[in-house]
């Protein structure tokens, strides 16, 4: 009997963290026939850390194209990453609130797994800022896989 296919969401941003947990996900967990989902959910840095924002729309409107660019690119970056390796799939962008967005996404994708970097903060700034892969353990509905990277491993 064929096994049915498995639906897997992986949330990538332009971290090491993220490419670790696609990695991790790679050599430990990928079956062949997997279906997998690269997500990215974008935040727009540079416009909301800009201090001319209240000042010039131009300039906001400049930061913005910027940012969609830089997105446009790193998407790309994702589908090449899917077609380097042979998995089936696709690349989605989905704007708003991380956590929320990986559990919404796991759930319209009817996803078996979710794949997620961890930035291993420590217990004070996680408990201040809240953590993407926190929430995403506590809301989802089907397994979660946080890839936690050792500190002291670099990519070797």
């Amino acid at each position: 009997m064929a096994e049915e296919q498995r639906n897997v969401v992986i949330a990538m941003d332009e971290s090491d963290y993220a490419n670790f947990a696609f990695d991790y996900y790679m050599k430990q967990v990928y079956k062949t026939g997997d279906h997998v989902v690269l997500l990215h959910v974008p935040e727009y840095h540079t416009v909301i850390q800009s201090p001319m924002v209240m000042t010039d729309v131009s300039v906001v409107t400049d930061l913005l194209q910027d940012e969609e660019k830089r997105i446009k690119t790193f998407l790309e970056t994702l589908g090449n990453k899917l077609k380097s390796h042979g998995i089936g799939g696709k690349v989605k962008s989905v704007g708003g609130s991380a956590g929320e967005v990986i559990c919404k996404v796991a759930n319209d994708e009817r996803a078996n797994l979710i794949v997620i970097g961890s930035r291993g903060m420590g217990t004070i700034r996680r408990t201040l800022l809240g953590s993407v892969s926190d929430y995403v353990m506590h809301h989802a509905h089907v397994p979660v896989l946080i890839c936690k990277q050792d500190p002291h491993h670099h990519g070797h």
